[in-house]
């Protein structure tokens, strides 16, 4: 887990993400894991699953920079994050490939509501939930519009944080 861990974290740092590794006092959404103004507080005493910070530099990473540098604890349930949840997903999906890591690091079993598998097999058969609003953004492109324009699709990614 230290490794996997580790690799993580170096990426999140590589992509322009700021992490701390600090103690978290009250309960969060994921457990040793929180956002405070678009940085990800780390717990590695609570941690119980590293992908889980995958998914969370997921939703930083999908968000325009503005937003980006607000986002803290749990995330509304609104328009904005609802279609974030989607691109936060396709892109730690992206970065396990990217990191040669087995996606069910993020898709474990404890996560998203039991669709964890469903999610991990939806990707490795070429699946693109989430890519659509990833292709909006220019972070990616699907298939079609990747062979347009003469470079790799997703889970290729053209940058990892979002520009607009």
């Amino acid at each position: 887990m230290l490794a996997i861990l580790a690799k993580i974290l170096s990426f999140i740092q590589e992509t322009g993400l700021s992490y701390k590794l600090e103690p978290i006092d009250n309960a969060t959404f994921l457990p040793g894991i929180r956002l405070n103004q678009g940085t990800i507080i780390i717990d590695n005493e609570k941690l119980l699953y590293p992908g889980d910070i995958l998914h969370e530099a997921g939703h930083l990473a999908t968000m325009p920079p503005m937003i980006r540098e607000t986002m803290s604890d749990n995330l509304e349930n609104n328009d904005l994050n609802q279609g974030g949840e989607l691109m936060a997903i396709a892109w730690s999906y992206a970065a396990c490939v990217h990191l040669n890591i087995d996606p069910l690091i993020v898709f474990h079993p404890h996560g998203y509501k039991g669709w964890s598998k469903n999610l991990a097999e939806t990707f490795t058969g070429g699946g693109e939930m989430g890519v659509p609003m990833l292709q909006w953004t220019g972070m990616t492109y699907d298939a079609r519009k990747a062979k347009e324009l003469n470079i790799k699709p997703f889970p290729h990614m053209i940058c990892w944080l979002r520009e607009n």
